[in-house]
């Protein structure tokens, strides 16, 4: 018999707070599940009722309202997300705003902003990807241009998380367009009565429908100076870069996860479906197949278990964060795959969850870097 693997970085702690967090997807997430797919987001209130548990400032100091944990509450979290099969909850983009004000941002703009991020009241979303850019960050073409007091904000946004129902958007802008990567610069926009502040389409997307991923437009929009991240200008490149091992090793964690799931799918209904009189399962093909699925899973864990123990301990580099996010994602995918194929013509329905499975994870491969940004990251350092 196989003996049960625990990670080395959980303790009674976060088993208790697990299962506290399995508790709130169980009753708050699942029963809504299929009809926050058909509306393309989550409810309102499933924010509030995370920022009364605590669950919205997981890592952040209790000095700004947060929980006072770490980057293995984080995960604990992602893995629950993962488990019940939920990629539209954005509470990880909600978190990386959060830290680019906590490692960025003046003081004021902490006690401003932090607190209400917490409780839910305001909900955070990054605008960086715009209509033709892509990757190309210094290729964005929004402007902002100083005029006194404010800060007037021109441009676009879009494939943008949690951006229709977003409270505070950390804008990324160009204040000085001849200065290359010097010239960008992140604001604070607060989107309640921004004139000139516009959501645009609701996207249709391949999977993850319950996800709120919109178009953002700015005309005009006048922004207080005081909301100019940290204070100065030409620093956006910079904080950015600061936080993208942090988004990377999330992603690593909730792909880790759902490898597990995708095992953990087939197995059961490899097990229970019968061909031929007999179980799928006792076929040596659907045997072997699994079995590679399962090592893959075992191997992600061990990785993970590794960059998220180094998250915590504050030495996690960017190339490994990028390997773990370039690995687990594109394995993710070739394992999903994978156990879609023994579900046979069931696994082209979406009522089994190994189907939205496969289209969720597809997305995986290309936000928060793509496949081809990792691999240049990883060259680069050989």
């Amino acid at each position: 018999m196989t003996q049960p693997y625990n990670s080395p970085w959980m303790n009674p702690e976060l088993e208790f707070f697990r299962d506290n967090v399995r508790r709130f997807f169980a009753e708050e997430m699942v029963p809504h599940q299929e009809r926050w797919y058909a509306q393309h987001r989550v409810d309102r209130e499933l924010w509030y009722k995370a920022g009364e548990l605590g669950l919205l400032a997981l890592d952040l100091p209790e000095t700004y309202g947060g929980s006072g944990g770490n980057f293995a509450h984080l995960s604990v979290f992602f893995e629950e997300q993962a488990a019940v099969g939920d990629w539209g909850f954005g509470v990880q983009v909600h978190h990386i705003a959060a830290h680019y004000i906590l490692n960025h941002g003046t003081e004021e703009q902490k006690q401003k902003y932090l607190p209400k991020m917490a409780s839910g009241e305001m909900i955070g979303a990054i605008g960086m990807t715009e209509p033709g850019g892509g990757s190309d960050l210094q290729g964005i073409r929004t402007r902002a241009v100083r005029e006194g007091d404010h800060y007037v904000i021109n441009g676009s946004k879009t494939f943008i998380s949690n951006g229709g129902m977003a409270d505070l958007i950390m804008l990324v802008t160009k204040t000085d367009p001849a200065a290359g990567s010097k010239g960008m610069s992140l604001f604070l926009v607060e989107t309640a009565d921004a004139e000139g502040f516009s959501v645009g389409r609701v996207l249709e997307k391949l999977g993850q429908h319950n996800a709120d991923t919109a178009e953002l437009a700015f005309q005009d929009v006048r922004v207080p100076a005081a909301n100019l991240l940290g204070g100065e200008e030409g620093n956006g490149m910079r904080q950015l870069m600061s936080d993208l091992s942090y988004e990377r090793v999330g992603c690593a964690v909730g792909a880790c996860a759902s490898i597990e799931r995708a095992v953990r799918l087939t197995t059961e209904y490899v097990r229970e479906r019968k061909t031929f009189g007999k179980p799928l399962l006792e076929q040596q093909n659907i045997r072997f197949r699994l079995a590679d699925a399962a090592t893959q899973a075992t191997l992600a864990r061990v990785f993970v278990d590794h960059c998220i123990q180094r998250m915590v301990e504050g030495n996690m580099d960017a190339v490994t964060a990028s390997k773990a996010k370039l690995w687990t994602t594109e394995t993710l995918c070739q394992v999903v795959d994978e156990c879609l194929q023994m579900f046979g013509g069931y696994g082209y329905m979406m009522e089994y969850p190994i189907t939205r499975m496969y289209a969720d994870a597809r997305v995986q491969r290309i936000y928060a870097g793509t496949s081809e940004i990792m691999k240049e990251i990883i060259a680069r350092s050989l």
